[in-house]
């Protein structure tokens, strides 16, 4: 079974992403929700991704700390250890 989303312009279905199924299958499609107008003339999918960006290492350094009874047994669970 495989699962795809696609937009229906009211005659085709434009799927979202590449299929790489080759032979016959049956399906079911479902309407989930409508869109904007907006949308189905210029949906995101069409649009690639900016991939001149490079990633910058350590960006998140020092956003996340971790407390320093991390490790510590939790009191809630005492009754489970020996």
């Amino acid at each position: 079974m495989y699962a795809i989303k696609a937009i229906y312009d009211g005659v085709n279905f434009k799927p979202k992403q590449p299929i790489s199924i080759k032979e016959p299958h049956e399906v079911v499609i479902m309407f989930i929700e409508p869109i904007d107008k907006a949308d189905v003339d210029n949906p995101l999918y069409l649009l690639k991704p900016n991939l001149s960006k490079t990633p910058v290492l350590g960006r998140l350094n020092g956003t996340i700390r971790i407390p320093d009874d991390f490790n510590e047994p939790l009191n809630e669970m005492k009754e489970y250890m020996y």
